[in-house]
């Protein structure tokens, strides 16, 4: 039935790669069913058969989809089934997508469709590189026009030994989380988590990464060698040469003039009626043009930007190549926030706003992979008002999600751990005006924004982009601090975050078909002494150290730790315990499984007191330690006293005193406070007391001190005057011996 069933084997990382082909999705223009370890996924790639009216771009669309039977669960919500993408899914579809996208041809415009869709999960074999490699051999064997393959890889770092797609269990302790995607030449795209690793060892893992993916091309090109397609033909939507010749001779002074300045809003209004003339004198001559006309003005303003930056090193703004724009930086700039950062570079400005949280505030998730929480999240808006349009604000979208998530990214390595700051942690980014890199700025703001909050990160990170233009000839040249100019019209966005000490992220936007070990190092060295530069001069300048403690409006937080056999103590029977300590103190109470209680609330007093509860619940006396206690009940052999909230123990009546005790009441009665000694629990696991032990011991030897002597010792009951004498009292006409005789 499968007569074109192929099955390709390779080894990556240690375990096992199968590649099936012919058998799933036979309607596609390529497909295969990718198997790394148990994990499946099914990834097809599908083009339409022309391009749609109007489409002045590659209308690519790139859809990792998560299915929860690939990992045994059912969908949480009332509907029990997949709903939108979770935030890992679209992250993943943003990573496939990017080393991808360069690669088709620049005058493409039918729709193409990437579909991997993953079926089975084995946390040791990451379904996002399983995806990848599948997304890039679907296109490869199909007929669509694609300058492919790439391949791509994660890499860990655990202490000095880089490991290429490390395990479930070398994730966790790994310093690194890179992948990397590249062609056999070049690397495409790089995209990276630390624990501010240094310049030289991120360059040593993606030298590594590449190194491997070279590999895995071959491996591809020997797939496509024995079943590709050969590539259809599509109508060219590349733009008439001698229209756009003539009209570049035309405008080409003009536009010149519109660009040089750093004012986006000037330059706007500069080129409208570039674009109006345009279209006036050349309407008839070219009838088409009305069509093409922002395709045409983004090329011309292409062509001369390119020109400036390659042959004569000018940027737009007149800055040299090295240098950052006017920077300011600004926190507390409201007093009922918890903490806000105010950070501004030219032209780009991001409000960030921390808000601080119970633990129980933390994101709950339902995915593929093993976690299930998150602690600090980061979101970033992006309104029409930042880049002067008039726009509805929607809910966010894939590259509001990516930003926000490379923010988090960037700063989760400086945060302190829960149990130093037990505080659930939310920063929102608002980008009020944005003409370049708003994601690194973001990092910039919320960096101040946690230090305004009292946040105790362990150093400031700061993050700056490096820019890069390439010519025909194979001559480059990067810049700094791109702005959006060199980011439309540039070959590459090269973002970097990190403190001094190391790099904490980097994600790489590329328009050309990748990029050669030497540009990667320079981008990297251009962006080290960058943030450094913010950091010192602006960031520690606004505010010198996280404040030393949080807002007045923010929740106080204590954290204890109890055995996990209190836990059902704590919360007693159907919740009865925790509900009447959250009444009785008006804080909150979230109880981990882990035994970590994390207590929080507006009123510091009603968080000490219901700690204080909860370690009186989980109360563990000490054999030998002295405690003062209350006198609860008596009974005729002892007293009980409560010595701990909930915690009662007896005090035997011989253990009631140094002397000899005839009744209990001789001694203790209802509502005494007494001090006793803790000597453990009996045969029937209860508590032992004695108030004798915390006495001072008599004077005048063991008579003194109420000991008894034996029966037999009859002669010495004179010198013990009766006084300890156990006898029952006379009864009235009871004689002496109690032998029938007359009364006296």
């Amino acid at each position: 039935m499968f007569e074109k069933y192929k099955v390709f084997e390779y080894t990556l990382a240690g375990r096992p790669l199968t590649i099936e082909t012919g058998k799933l999705a036979g309607l596609a223009n390529g497909s295969c069913l990718v198997r790394y370890g148990d994990t499946a996924v099914l990834c097809s790639a599908t083009a339409s058969a022309k391009p749609r009216d109007g489409i002045d771009f590659l209308p690519l669309s790139v859809d990792f989809e998560e299915r929860l039977y690939s990992v045994g669960k059912i969908p949480g919500g009332y509907l029990k089934r997949e709903g939108r993408p979770s935030e890992k899914a679209i992250l993943a579809s943003r990573v496939i997508d990017r080393p991808i996208r360069p690669l088709f041809p620049k005058d493409l415009r039918n729709d193409v469709n990437l579909n991997l869709t993953v079926m089975s999960v084995d946390n040791d074999c990451s379904p996002e590189v399983a995806a990848m490699l599948g997304a890039s051999i679907a296109l490869s064997i199909s007929d669509i026009p694609w300058n492919g393959p790439i391949a791509g890889v994660f890499v860990g770092k655990i202490g000095d030994r880089l490991i290429i797609n490390p395990t479930s269990a070398e994730r966790a302790e790994s310093e690194l989380e890179l992948t990397v995607a590249g062609s056999a030449k070049k690397v495409v795209m790089i995209e990276a988590g630390a624990k501010e690793v240094t310049d030289d060892e991120m360059f040593d893992a993606i030298m590594l990464a590449h190194e491997e993916v070279k590999k895995l091309c071959a491996f591809i090109d020997s797939i496509v060698a024995e079943i590709g397609k050969p590539k259809f033909d599509y109508p060219s939507c590349e733009l008439d040469h001698e229209m756009f010749d003539t009209i570049f001779a035309f405008c080409e002074k003009d536009v010149m003039f519109a660009l040089d300045t750093d004012d986006k809003n000037i330059r706007d209004e500069r080129m409208q009626p570039i674009q109006d003339a345009i279209l006036e004198k050349f309407s008839e001559q070219y009838p088409e043009l009305e069509t093409v006309i922002g395709e045409l003005v983004y090329k011309i303003q292409k062509k001369i930007v390119r020109r400036w930056l390659l042959e004569d090193k000018k940027r737009v703004d007149g800055r040299r190549m090295d240098q950052i724009r006017p920077l300011a930086a600004e926190v507390g700039l409201f007093r009922r926030t918890h903490g806000t950062g105010l950070f501004t570079r030219g032209q780009t400005q991001v409000l960030t706003v921390a808000t601080l949280g119970s633990i129980a505030d933390q994101q709950m998730l339902d995915g593929i992979d093993e976690e299930e929480t998150k602690r600090y999240m980061h979101h970033y808006n992006m309104p029409g008002y930042s880049t002067g349009e008039a726009k509805s604000t929607r809910s966010p979208g894939r590259r509001e999600i990516g930003h926000g998530a490379l923010a988090e990214r960037s700063l989760v390595p400086v945060l302190p751990s829960v149990e130093e700051f037990p505080y659930a942690i939310r920063c929102v980014s608002e980008v009020v005006s944005s003409n370049g890199s708003t994601s690194q700025a973001s990092v910039c703001g919320s960096t101040l924004a946690l230090m305004d909050a009292g946040v105790p990160i362990k150093a400031p990170v700061a993050g700056i982009s490096c820019g890069l233009i390439t010519a025909e000839d194979g001559t480059w040249t990067t810049m700094i601090d791109i702005q959006g100019l060199e980011d439309f019209y540039g070959d590459m966005d090269f973002k970097v975050a990190g403190t001094h000490k190391g790099i904490t992220s980097i994600q790489m936007d590329l328009k050309i078909d990748g990029l050669t070990p030497e540009i990667i190092k320079n981008a990297l060295e251009t962006t080290h002494k960058g943030r450094d530069y913010i950091i010192d001069e602006v960031i520690l300048k606004a505010i010198a150290e996280p404040r030393p403690e949080v807002s007045e409006f923010a929740p106080k937080m204590v954290s204890i730790k109890i055995p996990v056999e209190k836990i059902g103590e704590v919360i007693g029977p159907k919740g009865k315990t925790i509900q009447k300590i959250v009444a009785d103190t008006g804080a909150k109470v979230d109880v981990e499984d882990d035994g970590s209680i994390y207590i929080s609330g507006i009123d510091m007093a009603g968080i000490e007191m219901a700690r204080d509860i909860i370690k009186n619940i989980c109360f563990e006396p000490e054999v030998g330690a002295i405690y003062e206690g209350e006198v609860k009940r008596i009974i005729p052999i002892g007293a009980f006293v409560e010595f701990a909230p909930g915690k009662e123990g007896m005090v035997h009546i011989k253990d009631l005193d140094n002397k000899f005790v005839e009744k209990v009441e001789d001694v203790v009665s209802i509502g005494d406070k007494i001090q006793v000694k803790y000597l453990g629990l009996d045969e029937k696991g209860r508590c032992n007391l004695s108030r004798k032990a915390t006495l001072p011991a008599p004077e005048g030897g063991e008579e003194e001190r109420g000991e008894r002597r034996p029966r037999g010792d009859r002669n010495n009951r004179g010198d013990r005057g009766g006084r300890f004498s156990r006898r029952a009292p006379k009864k009235e006409n009871e004689g002496e011996n109690n032998n029938g005789g007359d009364a006296e």
